[in-house]
């Protein structure tokens, strides 16, 4: 391609200063002309990834065309997983996430094609590094967060492929049998909803054995499950579609409210259920747009200002901003008088809550630096929301935080609050902010201008918030939870200054009424008195225990005449309720005993724990059946995984309500396994 001109996007060609000639030779073509190979899996670094693959698989490359397919495939997806998760995209079901999981999914299928038994992709991951960290250095230094986070997306995916596989190997052989030439979009929706086998490899292995899947149908039963639950959420504003394209028309409203609390304006245009309007009044439900504002917009994590507009003839309680494409949307209700479009007014925020919004903002900025000190760099924000009342901050890790870091961490954003950072907000553009050290959001777009907000030299990042001007005005931080999001996601709810008050007040007053409740004089007292319940309580459970083992036992012959034949083994399925571990263990021992074709799928809750036990007779271990595998696939089918031995093994389920749906899946599971 020969480079001579540039288009200004308005159909105006101008001669370069420099031209050029782009022969489209990337680095990789380079490297196979440099190296004299004549693809790119023969360059010395991607080969070594190959020849670990093969080493793994006990194969020997070149050997057979399809096998040699899937070695390349594992190659590159693990190569280009390991880089994905370096730059900060993690395993989801949307976006890159998607694509990064079904990078992955893929590449252990094909791992299993070629016989590497168990989990093998972290092993791969560290011969990437190995061979492409001194050109990418980020590599090294995030080793063991892309490596965790690899880990953990195979374990999950291994946890839920046994009994997709099995049942997708069932429907082929079935679809065969019958001379179809298509999978049903039920029988996809079904692999898809019930066990989150992909569709995409569902069509692949269909394709692999000549078939076809039917798509179109998949499509429209996925369009039908998210209008039913679009149904369920609560209902929009019928009217905001025909708001946001009238906002088109409107000029962009000038934000005053970095350095302002109030400012006088003008109305530009007001909203109401009805669409556009002249003027609203006393008790209306209004969406004004005013010429200036000093009310933040939602945005980049910071919920919108609340407060008051007010004209020569009217009063208006503002309960919320937005901003769409620059115009900013004040939600409002009329309390007293008529707004008309035009009017004068003065524009006032809640000062009070916005300084109480500040505070949080600039907490969640310390906190990530503060994580990235204790945590490592691999920690990236993948997510935050600020409030009056709190700050929620999601970012990348592989493993819940240990109550020794979740306490250095709180140590280090209070240390760097008393230490009395002064907070600049400076504008440059985006080159110069990064080269200054600014954090930015993977992904996300920026402008020609961007906003550096630093802390010292604690914190420097881009930032489009509202900010403190020193970051002792925070007063304390707090942290109150630290949870899962997403795989390979974490998420820090905290506190700052009154807040933390507020959070030490509701802590005395639960230990207050836990001393109350457990009948102690005096809070002090309260551990001896649980120590004290806690042993009776252990003495009546073991009690209750022996109880549900008699109870249980008795349904031994209840269980035995109601198993189902499949393929020539007997399956039991039964809910125990709260029998208990110990009773489900005992019963399924006496199932398998009783009758050697036998294969038992027991459910056992309590409250919210949810287990699984499989246990399957010698005869029908030697039919096929896997109580590991099996118990495996429908515990996923309630959230949960687990596996174990042929003959038994225990999993955990984290939905109860799915376990009619679970037992219910274990016929067909069991189905596929059977020779």
């Amino acid at each position: 391609m020969f480079s001579q001109f540039n288009n200004d996007g308005e159909g105006n060609y101008t001669e370069l200063a420099t031209k050029n000639i782009d022969t489209g030779m990337g680095l990789e073509r380079l490297a196979c002309v440099m190296q004299d190979v004549d693809n790119l899996f023969e360059v010395d670094t991607i080969r070594r990834v190959l020849d670990t693959v093969c080493a793994l698989a006990g194969y020997k490359y070149g050997d057979d065309t399809k096998k040699d397919v899937s070695v390349r495939v594992i190659t590159d997806h693990i190569r280009s997983a390991s880089f994905m998760i370096c730059d900060g995209v993690s395993p989801s079901n949307e976006g890159r996430g998607y694509v990064l999981r079904r990078l992955l999914r893929r590449a252990a299928r094909h791992g299993r094609l070629l016989g590497i038994s168990g989990a093998f992709l972290g092993k791969l991951c560290d011969v990437v590094v190995e061979q492409s960290g001194r050109a990418y250095p980020e590599l090294c230094e995030k080793q063991d967060y892309i490596k965790r986070i690899i880990s953990m997306e195979e374990e999950r995916f291994d946890a839920t492929i046994d009994g997709g596989l099995n049942i997708l190997s069932g429907l082929v052989d079935t679809a065969l049998k019958d001379g179809k030439d298509t999978l049903s979009g039920e029988d996809v929706f079904k692999l898809y909803d019930t066990f989150g086998f992909p569709p995409d490899l569902t069509a692949e292995i269909a394709a692999e054995k000549g078939l076809k899947t039917d798509g179109e149908r998949f499509a429209q039963l996925m369009k039908e499950q998210r209008e039913r639950a679009r149904a369920a959420r609560a209902d929009l504003s019928s009217w905001e579609g025909a708001e946001k394209s009238a906002l088109a028309d409107l000029a962009k409203t000038e934000f005053c409210g970095y350095t302002e609390t109030q400012c006088q304006t003008r109305v530009t245009a007001l909203f109401t259920a009805d669409g556009k309007v002249r003027e609203a009044g006393e008790g209306d439900d209004v969406r004004v747009v005013l010429e200036a504002t000093p009310f933040y917009g939602e945005g980049g994590g910071q919920v919108g200002d609340t407060g008051e507009i007010a004209s020569d003839g009217a009063v208006l309680k503002v309960t919320d901003t937005k901003k769409e494409d620059g115009v900013y949307i004040h939600v409002c209700t009329v309390k007293s008088g008529v707004i008309c479009e035009g009017d004068a007014v003065c524009a006032r925020i809640d000062s009070s809550r916005r300084d109480a919004v500040k505070r949080n903002h600039t907490a969640a900025h310390l906190l990530q630096a503060a994580l990235r000190k204790v945590l490592g760099s691999h920690v990236e924000q993948a997510g935050s929301y600020v409030d009056e009342n709190e700050v929620r901050f999601d970012f990348s890790h592989f493993a819940a935080m240990t109550a020794e870091e979740l306490s250095a961490t709180e140590a280090e954003v209070n240390k760097a609050i008393l230490s009395g950072c002064p907070v600049e907000t400076i504008e440059t553009d985006v080159e110069s902010a990064k080269a200054a050290g600014a954090m930015a959001l993977f992904g996300e777009k920026y402008g020609k201008t961007v906003r550096m907000v630093k802390m010292g030299d604690y914190s420097t990042e881009l930032c489009g918030g509202t900010h403190l001007d020193n970051t002792a005005k925070a007063g304390l931080f707090r942290i109150v939870s630290e949870s899962s999001v997403a795989a390979g996601v974490r998420r820090i709810t905290g506190v700052t200054g009154l807040g933390v008050l507020k959070l030490l007040d509701k802590k005395e007053e639960l230990v207050a009424d836990t001393a109350r409740a457990l009948k102690a004089n005096n809070p002090a007292d309260a551990p001896a008195r649980a120590a004290q319940l806690a042993g009776e309580i252990s003495v009546l459970k073991k009690e209750i225990d022996s109880l549900n083992s008699k109870l249980a036992g008795g349904k031994l012959d209840e269980l035995l005449s109601a198993a189902e034949d499949v393929s020539g083994v007997h399956l039991c399925t039964a809910d125990l309720g709260s029998a208990g571990v110990d009773a489900a263990r005992a019963l399924g021992d006496k199932l398998r005993d009783r009758d050697p074709d036998g294969v038992a799928v027991l459910a056992i809750h309590d409250g919210e724990k949810l287990n699984f036990l499989a246990c399957c007779g010698a005869e029908a271990v030697k039919k096929g059946a896997h109580a590991g595998k099996l118990v495996g696939a429908v515990a996923a089918v309630a959230g949960g995984k687990g596996g174990g031995r042929p003959d038994s093994a225990m999993s955990g389920g984290r939905d109860i309500t799915k376990i009619s749906d679970a037992l219910g899946a274990a016929k067909d599971i069991l189905s596929g396994m059977i020779k």
